[in-house]
């Protein structure tokens, strides 16, 4: 086999030259060299004594075009059990044969329908001092890498301590990060070198190498049960994100921080999506790695647009005249459905939760529910609050909603990524499952490709979005660059309940254009997707705008980022059968010029574009049509914090 050093130009090979590279005659050069299989991600496993630490660690490096990145120089590996450690002084036993990992599979929702979890991957055996085994499983995928930790015994229930993988990021690598809150609800900030900041973050973390040939993503993936959520911290290094379990005082303090296992077992899978903006933004590997669906017959499960009150309205739902009215703007806009948020326990003017189920039935829509998460976890105490709570809670609940015709809930406030969190948010979902209801989680945590798992679950909020509008006037000037970072980030990972496409104003304004909202709906992907304005925001839209967003899907066959900068401006094409809808914005205080190119298009066929894109100033809407083919382009302005928004039809 041929060794390459980690220098040296790797050539694309096949599994059948997977680079594997182990030399026993000398501990300081034991390593381990692991190839994706179009040659692009290279993973390598290396034994840290020469450099006078004894740890083991990875290092991923970036090849494209003749030219080799190493974006990621050293991944710190380990744990801190309750009985023991496995970290320092780690004995290699063995590497196990590699394997591609070849499995196709479809998504109810998402980004993509038809998705593909292809890498290679090994296994790395390893003992510690006191002869107690641990694995290492690395996956190099071609868009990203993944690796995770095993016990293979098959008695002992332990602590967690502490977990000791911490990624090194060199200091000149441009980044951006998300302050840690349990609410996942922060800005993101882009920085590098000495204006690295010292504290936690949130997942999803963007970076780009200092020669832009190479961007990653960091994440984690297939949380279940048997662990906590973590989070990156370099609070001790500025240059070292080390993963760190949950706060004392998340949940107010409720559950342990630190996760409590039983063997045999493994963690979550440690991500990295890697490559071209454009690889990274079209990835699914958050859901590629995560366990397949437990739900068989998925056929109940319906993504879909929704009506939503509370934007509008923080009261919406108490008023049964306003529910009546969103219900009526789901049925004319051809969404399917409407949400009750919360107080519609408390019901009135002209009818109660009931009757408005009826109402919201006889319009041909279907209406879904707010819960509070309730328990000692939420300070919250808005109703109904403690009927998730427990699964008799649930099944008594989930038979009320079925009776009435819900469709699916929402449940909010989580407020902590502590182990017994975690159980509580899929115990929530495995319930609602055997009612065929959907579920969307607020207040909660990042996705961590539980959608794959449990496809009932649509959407997660963990983003500050438009409901910010009404809690103070920061997010009117920091909105435009917020929406143009969260294409790159947050929504990679999974879907988002921005809800967005709103044109009149809340309690506080937009300096968005309605071309720059339009957008927005494509380029937010929500299995169930909130369209948050009032009835009227939407029937004064000129024909075309409107006629638009009666079409707009919420699930995809396929994305493509076409252009943009995080921060600066952005455009995405979404496939949906045959259609295509394109969405881009621009987040500066200037005029942009942006060139559309049509080569994602089938070749061969003509199509017909609907354009709305800016008119002469920020409210207004300018429609144009024309045909096109996948040869074609245009060239379009954006207004300052402007948009548009195109379907792409094919002619029969």
């Amino acid at each position: 086999m041929v060794n390459y050093s980690k220098h040296n130009i790797v050539e694309r090979i096949s599994l059948a030259f997977l680079v594997i590279v182990l030399n026993i005659q000398s501990v300081f050069a034991q390593q381990v060299k692991l190839q994706s299989p179009n040659g692009k991600v290279v993973v390598g496993v290396y034994n840290g004594q020469a450099t006078g630490n004894s740890g083991w660690y990875l290092t991923v490096s970036y090849y494209d075009q003749g030219k080799i990145t190493e974006a990621v120089p050293r991944i710190d590996l380990g744990l801190v059990r309750s009985d023991q450690e496995f970290s320092k002084e780690m004995q290699f036993v063995k590497a196990g044969k590699p394997v591609l990992i070849n499995e196709q599979y479809n998504a109810v929702h998402g980004k993509r329908s038809a998705c593909n979890n292809t890498a290679n991957e090994v296994i790395l055996f390893f003992a510690n001092q006191g002869k107690a085994r641990i694995n290492l499983i690395i996956r190099a995928y071609n868009d990203g890498f993944a690796f995770r930790y095993e016990f293979p015994e098959k008695i002992g229930t332990f602590q967690i301590k502490e977990e000791l993988t911490a990624y090194t990021i060199p200091m000149k690598t441009l980044r951006w990060m998300e302050k840690w809150n349990p609410a996942n609800e922060g800005y993101y900030a882009a920085m590098s070198g000495d204006k690295v900041k010292k504290q936690e973050w949130c997942y999803p973390a963007l970076f780009m190498t200092s020669d832009s040939s190479c961007w990653f993503l960091l994440h984690e993936a297939d949380l279940d049960r048997n662990y906590c959520g973590t989070k990156l911290s370099n609070s001790i290094d500025s240059s070292k994100y080390k993963l760190s379990f949950p706060d004392a005082g998340d949940g107010r303090g409720q559950g342990s921080r630190t996760p409590s296992i039983t063997l045999p077992w493994r963690s979550p899978w440690r991500v990295g999506i890697m490559g071209s903006l454009q690889d990274v933004v079209a990835s699914t590997l958050v859901d590629d790695v995560s366990a397949p669906s437990v739900i068989k017959n998925t056929d109940w499960i319906k993504p879909g647009l929704v009506s939503w009150n509370y934007w509008s309205d923080n009261h919406g739902t108490r008023d049964y005249k306003t529910v009546c009215a969103f219900a009526d703007l789901a049925a004319r806009m051809n969404w399917p459905y409407t949400l009750l948020d919360w107080e519609w326990d408390v019901m009135r003017n002209g009818g109660n939760v009931e009757d408005a189920a009826k109402y919201i039935l006889s319009k041909g829509v279907k209406p879904l529910i707010w819960y509070n998460s309730g328990g000692d976890h939420t300070w919250v105490s808005s109703t109904p609050k403690d009927r998730m709570l427990t699964h008799e809670n649930r099944v008594a609940e989930f038979t009320k909603l079925k009776k009435l015709g819900f469709a699916g809930i929402k449940v909010d406030f989580f407020e902590s990524e502590k182990q017994d969190m975690i159980k509580y948010y899929l115990d929530i979902l495995e319930d609602a499952a055997q009612f065929n209801l959907m579920v969307y989680f607020h207040g909660c945590i990042v996705p961590r490709g539980w959608a794959r798992t449990y496809p009932n679950l649509m959407t997660y909020e963990a983003v500050r979005g438009a409901e910010w509008y009404n809690n103070g006037p920061d997010f009117t000037t920091a909105a435009p660059e917020h929406n143009c970072i969260l294409p790159f980030t947050r929504n990679v990972v999974g879907a988002m309940d921005y809800t967005p496409v709103t044109f009149t104003n809340s309690q506080f304004p937009h300096i968005t254009s309605c071309g720059h909202e339009l957008a927005l709906g494509v380029l937010f992907e929500s299995g169930l997707q909130h369209l948050a304005d009032r009835p009227e925001g939407y029937y004064s839209l000129p024909d075309a705008a409107r006629s638009f967003l009666k079409q707009l899907p919420a699930a995809w066959d396929d994305t493509n980022l076409l252009s943009g900068f995080p921060g600066k401006d952005v455009v995405i094409a979404r496939r949906k059968a045959d259609a295509w809808f394109i969405g881009g914005i621009n987040a500066e205080s200037r005029e942009k010029k942006n060139k559309i190119s049509f080569d994602f298009l089938t070749p061969g066929v003509q199509y017909k574009l609907t354009l709305i894109a800016d008119g002469s100033h920020d409210k207004e809407l300018s429609t144009s049509y024309q045909v096109v083919d996948s040869a074609s382009s245009i060239d379009l302005k954006l207004l300052r914090r402007g948009g548009f928004a195109a379907c792409v039809y094919p002619l029969k």
